[in-house]
């Protein structure tokens, strides 16, 4: 029996085709799910884009709303952000199936 939250295992011929399309849903996260709707490695990385642009659009919509120290916060929030993403394009142009840490373990894209 499989835990619901455990990491999916995915053919390497899945992750050798769909490399670029995995590292590209950080940016967008939908493109992998347009491109190569099939792969259960752009699926998994198009999750993980997804979770992280919820993450950046209600971190900074909240921290601009607090007044004072919520704007300090905000850039380094933004850094945070940042540097989740370039872990994940990191992830996904070298074939890596890993979550990104404190958000990654939420399944949005099954």
């Amino acid at each position: 029996m499989t835990e619901p939250n455990a990491l999916p295992v995915i053919d390497q011929a899945d992750i050798d085709q769909n490399k670029t399309m995995a590292g590209l849903a950080y940016i967008i996260f939908f493109l992998p799910l347009l491109a190569c709707p099939d792969s259960q490695f752009g699926k998994f990385h198009a999750n993980q884009g997804l979770l992280l642009l919820i993450l950046g659009f209600a971190g900074s919509f909240i921290l601009s709303i607090i007044p004072i120290i919520g704007w300090i916060i905000l850039p380094f929030f933004g850094i945070g952000v940042f540097v989740l993403a370039v872990i994940g394009l990191i992830n996904g142009f070298g074939g890596k199936v890993k979550e990104l840490p404190l958000i990654g373990h939420f399944r949005l894209i099954k």
